[in-house]
């Protein structure tokens, strides 16, 4: 029996760059990576004002790349910051878009996904989904508490990698998704380890906004009674304290550069600091996942690596070599975001999974 093609149109937009893909069901048949100049993004001052300019950008290239819209079935668009919402693959929605416009949880390039797609879509008379966005929040009621009710604890993590690469990992070792208890830490730019019980991510770091290990650059979690003075020293501003926590934090405050091979060559150097520097980040994310298998009570099925950083075999050597008792370690270093995108939405198409529909602001989370 021949399966029917489905092409797909994937759409991920980052801060400076949108990604492409068009897939004809799990094989690309074109793909780009469209770089924005900051200077010219600039000129806009709120994250939707981007709207025409990256559309623009996006049916300018699939032009050039001989690809057709009207051949297009469906869209996989990045999911953006809107309201907690459980994992799966969403229809995007009228609902949605007006969140994403608005930027209910946030300001963030992804949030232009659900735009664009839902726009084409419209136009061509094709669904639009969204799959796994980083505000997936299926945490255990116990792993919300923080200690003080006005700062309850969020999930804000790599949702759509560390669920893609649970998957695959699932399927190699001949178990469903959601029969496993998996650890699994996305190494990047910043690093997210998350706890999945049976294809729930029951507890997991708020990799934004400054819990866990610190990364590349990211702080992670730090002294916050240093960070209250900080704030209050009339020496920072608001944006500026942001700034040294997510994005000059980790590596870059130590080094001035992200590039964990860059510190890896100043290590074979002899620079003391770089492997002191280095062996804190990984002494820090091996204490994240120790601390992760305790939500299992212990029962691992296994460690899983992925992200950038993951490519590191001094990092994750150092790592394993402190919970390697714990789990066997399999590591997938990488991204598959496209990748994800497609599949989460071919799930649907084929009838497998069950398309979602996003309900925005339930009525628990504005009490």
């Amino acid at each position: 029996m021949v399966e029917e093609k489905v092409r797909i149109l994937v759409i991920n937009p980052g801060s400076t760059s949108t990604k492409l893909a068009v897939c004809d069901n799990e094989t690309a048949v074109f793909e780009a990576s469209l770089q924005h100049d900051a200077k010219e993004l600039a000129q806009f001052q709120r994250i939707s004002d981007q709207f025409d300019f990256r559309l623009n950008a996006i049916t300018s290239s699939l032009d050039r790349g001989g690809v057709t819209l009207e051949s297009i079935d469906v869209i996989a668009a990045r999911g953006g910051l809107l309201y907690p919402l459980e994992g799966g693959t969403y229809m995007v929605s009228d609902l949605m878009v007006k969140d994403l416009r608005e930027g209910v949880n946030g300001q963030h390039a992804s949030n232009l996904g659900g735009l664009i797609g839902k726009t084409l879509a419209d136009q061509y008379q094709i669904p639009a989904f969204i799959v796994d966005p980083v505000i997936v929040d299926e945490m255990d009621a116990v792993a919300r508490i923080s200690g003080s009710a006005l700062f309850p604890r969020k999930s804000v993590f790599h949702a759509l990698n560390q669920k893609a690469v649970a998957r695959e990992v699932a399927t190699d070792l001949g178990e469903p998704y959601q029969k496993l208890n998996l650890i699994v830490a996305h190494l990047g730019g910043g690093v997210s380890v998350g706890a999945h019980m049976q294809g729930r991510v029951l507890d997991v770091n708020n990799a934004l906004d400054g819990e866990g290990a610190f990364s590349p650059e990211r702080a992670g979690s730090v002294d916050i009674g240093a960070v209250i003075d900080a704030c209050f020293s009339g020496e920072y501003t608001k944006e500026s304290i942001k700034k040294k926590l997510v994005g000059e934090g980790g590596l870059v405050s130590y080094f001035g550069t992200s590039d964990c091979r860059k510190v890896e060559q100043m290590m074979q150097a002899g620079d003391e600091k770089a492997s002191l520097i280095f062996s804190a980040m990984a002494y820090q994310i091996a204490k994240e996942i120790g601390a992760a298998s305790t939500v299992f009570a212990g029962n691992v099925d296994a460690i899983i690596f992925t992200g950038g950083l993951a490519w590191s075999k001094p990092l994750i050597a150092q790592i394993e070599e402190r919970i390697g008792f714990i789990a066997p370690v399999i590591v997938r270093p990488g991204e598959y975001e496209m990748e994800a995108l497609a599949a989460g939405v071919l799930r649907v198409m084929r009838g497998t999974e069950e398309a979602l529909e996003y309900q925005g602001q339930l009525i628990n989370e504005s009490e």
